[in-house]
């Protein structure tokens, strides 16, 4: 768990950092940092899908996990809420406009917590003691949190918990079930998030508002879709 702390407090350091930046940037430099951070998401998402959708047994499972994730998540409208909440914690301030943190958040939550090393760090973590992937991730984790946080203001350290939740439940699953994560598993989320975040590279740049919020669920529909292969493999079908 130490990897996962130390990434927890790099987040916040990021943001209260690159927040303080933020006062002494000019517009147009922000208007900048807010291309680069969705060329970046792009990058990264093109990359995990490209890296790992080679290596899938299932190349149809992440179409399914986007339609019904999407559907899920619309149905549920977790992007109306995600946006309703941040407008309280920011208790209307007018400066900063809900939706505009809201997708900073949506996309900072995205780049922290759907990716290989916040996946398989936690995993290597508990069962090798391996704290490598999370100290890697930290270090990029300070810097996205920096530079996001000159865009959106010191509300994103509210990334923080979230990542230390996620990471945190992936030490617990291992620790708690250790072998019987399946490889194919992480490499199926792994695909969907990228997906993920090139979407909400391309809510960044204004080409297309894909709600990345309501597209969460589809990251666990690969977990369901691994729980009920070995529920059918136990019974002999």
């Amino acid at each position: 768990m130490i990897g996962t702390i130390v990434n927890t407090c790099t987040i916040i350091i990021g943001s209260i950092a690159g927040a303080a930046l933020k006062q002494r940037i000019r517009p147009q430099w922000q208007g900048v940092l807010y291309t680069a951070m969705g060329l970046a998401s792009l990058a990264l998402g093109f990359n995990a899908v490209c890296n790992n959708m080679p290596k899938s047994q299932y190349p149809v499972l992440f179409v399914v996990s986007l339609a019904l994730g999407s559907l899920l998540g619309t149905m549920l409208n977790l992007s109306g809420r995600f946006d309703a909440l941040v407008d309280k914690l920011k208790k209307g301030k007018p400066s900063q406009p809900g939706k505009n943190l809201a997708q900073g958040l949506s996309t900072g939550i995205l780049l922290y917590c759907i990716g290989t090393f916040s996946i398989l760090g936690p995993i290597n973590s508990a069962l090798l003691g391996d704290e490598t992937f999370l100290l890697t991730n930290a270090t990029l984790d300070l810097v996205t949190s920096a530079v996001l946080a000159a865009t959106y203001g010191y509300g994103m350290a509210w990334a923080a918990p979230v990542l230390f939740c996620w990471q945190g439940s992936w030490y617990m699953i291992a620790k708690l079930f250790g072998d019987i994560i399946p490889q194919e598993m992480i490499c199926e989320m792994s695909i969907v998030g990228g997906t993920l975040i090139a979407a909400s590279g391309l809510g960044i740049l204004g080409i297309k508002d894909c709600k990345t919020l309501n597209l969460l669920p589809s990251l666990f529909v690969p977990v369901v879709f691994f729980i009920l292969k070995s529920l059918l493999q136990s019974f002999g079908l």
